[in-house]
């Protein structure tokens, strides 16, 4: 199809950055090429990509490291395992993931893969570095939920779901590297969860992950048997997400950006928005290209994309466009087979709840048992306190094996 043809089928070009309309997808024909820019290497080898990949699959362990106790873990071994895992164009890649065990934890006792918040850019925003860290930026905030778990003996399961590269915003990406993660801890003998029952959970970007990983389960890891998947305050559609925040002004457009770095670094041909960025968004760019949540919202607190734009020409890029939609849960054909709970705030500020009651839906119809409950609270982050107690019940249920409910 020629460029003259596309625009035709495509309408006028109001979005490659209409779509991410906070992200920058501003199309005019730049004065020089401005690649990617990734995360600084991390020092640690462990971390470190592997030459060649290619005769392993999917969940192979690469290499397990014991890791130093916890003080806010009590009485908890840590394990790091990195294992193969595919990018969003099925080439491999290491991943890693973090294990948590109770040290009186029974063989084949039950399996929770926890997919926390990762806002970030850099290495030093993984779980598996906040998690030792005393960073108020960076440290854990669901420290009490994993403890009631670890309490009931429960192994905790943490992946680093965004990928070596941190490509924030490709929640793909996110899914496949958490079925990789629970892939990988059955092989690791030490762990004894050969034969446990997994579930999994996560709320917003977490959610994203835990979300992403339940819909893709049946077609990627069909061999992966979980229990199911506790998900909150899940970003659903990152087109309508994305173009709520428009042109203007936003409390929260340095999360916008941030996504646009990170999906130009997993589809670095098909969403090149750096070459669309001025000066004022390429020093955006270089100043949170390592960066975690707080530093990425002060690089955006009441800015927007005519800020950072090279130019307001508007044309639609049907690839740029094609990635944000490939990202995004409610567009997908697929439907979980395994039990959902899902929360959300009915009044979210941040994501919009009409593309969840839109998902929801159609899992339903696909017959996916579903729990869906609205937490009594306009804000997105006080509804994932409000949301885990009753998704704890939830979980414990589904690893004790009862049969799902379903509100659908």
């Amino acid at each position: 199809m020629n460029r003259s043809a596309a625009a035709q089928q495509h309408g006028p070009r109001r979005t490659l950055l209409a779509w991410v309309a906070s992200v920058l997808l501003v199309v005019a024909a730049p004065t020089a090429h401005s690649a990617p820019l990734y995360p600084s290497p991390d020092p640690d080898p462990f971390y470190a990509q592997p030459a060649d990949l290619s005769g392993t699959q999917p969940g192979d362990v690469l290499e397990v490291r014991p890791m130093p106790a916890l003080a806010m873990f009590p009485d908890t071994t840590v394990t790091a395992v990195k294992f193969r895992s595919n990018n969003s164009a099925g080439e491999p890649i290491a991943a890693t993931t973090t294990v948590l065990q109770p040290n009186n934890q029974q063989p084949d006792a039950p399996v929770l893969s926890y997919q926390h918040i990762i806002n970030g850019l850099g290495v030093r925003c993984s779980v598996s570095k906040v998690l030792y860290t005393s960073d108020p930026d960076l440290m854990v905030r669901e420290a009490v939920f994993w403890n009631v778990a670890l309490r009931r003996g429960w192994t905790m399961v943490l992946p680093d779901h965004l990928g070596p590269n941190f490509a924030y915003g490709a929640a793909k990406l996110g899914g496949q590297v958490t079925l990789d993660s629970i892939r990988a801890i059955r092989q690791v003998e030490q762990l004894r969860v050969a034969n446990s029952r997994v579930a999994m959970a996560g709320y917003s970007g977490g959610g994203m992950a835990t979300a992403w990983a339940a819909a893709l389960q049946p077609e990627y890891a069909p061999e992966v048997e979980i229990a199911g998947a506790a998900m909150g305050g899940v970003p659903m559609n990152l087109v309508s997400m994305l173009e709520g925040l428009g042109f203007g002004t936003h409390p929260v457009f340095g999360l916008a950006l941030a996504a646009g770095i990170g999906l130009e670094r997993e589809y670095p041909q098909r969403f090149p928005i750096s070459d669309q960025m001025n000066a004022k968004g390429l020093a955006a760019r270089a100043s949170i290209a390592d960066a975690c949540t707080n530093d990425i919202l002060a690089s955006g607190a009441g800015r927007g994309i005519l800020d950072f734009a090279a130019t307001t020409s508007m044309v639609q890029d049907p690839q740029a466009r094609a990635v944000v939609e490939e990202n995004s849960l409610e567009l997908y054909d697929g439907a979980p087979v395994m039990p959902v709970f899902e929360w959300h705030s009915p009044i979210d500020g941040l994501i919009p709840v009409d593309a969840i009651t839109n998902t929801v839906h159609r899992w339903c119809a696909a017959g996916t048992p579903v729990v869906t409950e609205s937490t009594p609270t306009p804000d997105h982050l006080t509804a994932a306190v409000l949301g885990l107690p009753a998704a704890l019940d939830w979980l414990d249920a589904r690893l004790r094996g009862e049969t799902a409910p379903s509100t659908c």
